[in-house]
């Protein structure tokens, strides 16, 4: 997608108070629904997390969080968070949380390092989640019951949305469709992958790609993922490899793939090494999250990130996420929206 596309004669749907009321709606009725389908409690989020021990999120591995020296640390240096994968799992390892149950957090992040356009902001904002589960469960089938139940959150809000604001008709699809990336690449061999992301989510309306980050079958990836928070080189009985995967469903305003979550199985000890010999990264071994990983000491896990603004922008029909979140936006962006008569907070 371009850094900006406005859509031909596009109107927002909901005036700019409206639209505050309504963007508090979904974030209330979401967080409960999403908690009640995943057994979540909320947890209090940190936005800075110190530096060197692994604790911060690196995305893909070459995205680079904002730091600064802190008095309080005496100088040792601080990170803002860019999300909060590893985080997650070391809290429900101090919390004690037992298997089956598991927490979320409103979740504030900076990621300087981001190529804006329509959906995309330095500033993020996250429910990050995270649950226990037991070694048994890391297959595949435990993996998609966890995407239809959050799915279910997403289409209950949907509806209760279209309750609450009648001009909202719902439109997304009853069900979610699974595919994995190796599967998808079969069928479309000569698209590249955010094109075959384009055409399945066209086709389905919502779909789950697993297997993103591991080598596909002519040696590529479908996206690249870091090697220390989700597994995506274990290889299942049906011979698949990966768990993890994104949630993409099809966005009629912009007429695109649309990202709503990336999430997963997290590592366990095997595949985190195997992972990281992957990625050239067996120095990270030594950082204090991956070291308490390596012992044994940390939970098996689950967990994601779903976007609140990206929510909020779908369900409300909106073109770009600056109409639902006050976010940081180039001078030219913010003269066409003016003039299309689109307002960024």
């Amino acid at each position: 997608m371009k850094q900006l596309f406005l859509p031909e004669d596009y109107t927002s749907v909901l005036d700019v108070w409206q639209t505050e009321h309504a963007i508090k709606f979904i974030k209330d009725t979401f967080q409960l629904a999403l908690a009640a389908e995943l057994k979540l409690r909320r947890i209090t989020a940190p936005i800075v997390v110190p530096s060197g021990k692994g604790l911060n999120d690196n995305l893909s591995g070459t995205e680079q969080p904002v730091s600064f020296g802190a008095r309080v640390l005496r100088g040792q240096r601080a990170e803002i968070v860019q999300s909060l994968a590893k985080w997650k799992r070391y809290a429900l390892w101090r919390h004690h949380i037992q298997p089956g149950m598991g927490i979320y957090t409103d979740m504030n992040a900076l990621r300087p390092d981001e190529t804006i356009d329509n959906i995309h902001s330095v500033y993020v904002d996250q429910w990050d989640w995270e649950k226990v589960i037991t070694p048994e469960e890391r297959t595949p089938e435990r993996l998609q019951l966890c995407v239809e139940r959050i799915y279910a959150a997403l289409k209950r809000t949907e509806f209760l949305l279209s309750e609450q604001f009648p001009v909202l008709q719902p439109f997304l699809p009853d069900r979610i469709h699974f595919i994995h990336a190796e599967e998808l690449r079969k069928q479309y061999p000569g698209l590249s992958p955010k094109e075959r992301e384009e055409r399945i989510a066209c086709q389905f309306g919502a779909v789950f790609i697993r297997g993103i980050g591991g080598a596909l079958g002519d040696g590529t990836i479908h996206d690249d993922r870091s090697p220390d928070y989700d597994d995506w080189s274990t290889e299942a009985e049906d011979g698949s490899v990966g768990l993890n995967g994104d949630i993409i469903v099809w966005n009629p305003v912009l007429q695109s793939a649309f990202e709503i979550s990336s999430m997963g199985i997290r590592v366990d000890r095997a595949a985190l090494e195997k992972q990281l010999w992957l990625k050239n990264a067996g120095d990270w071994k030594k950082l204090y999250f991956h070291s308490l990983l390596l012992e044994g000491k940390l939970p098996q896990t689950m967990g994601g990130g779903i976007g609140q603004s990206r929510l909020c922008m779908l369900l409300l029909q909106k073109c770009h996420i600056g109409e639902v979140q006050a976010g940081l936006w180039p001078d030219e962006v913010l003269t066409e929206c003016e003039k299309a008569g689109v307002f960024l907070f």
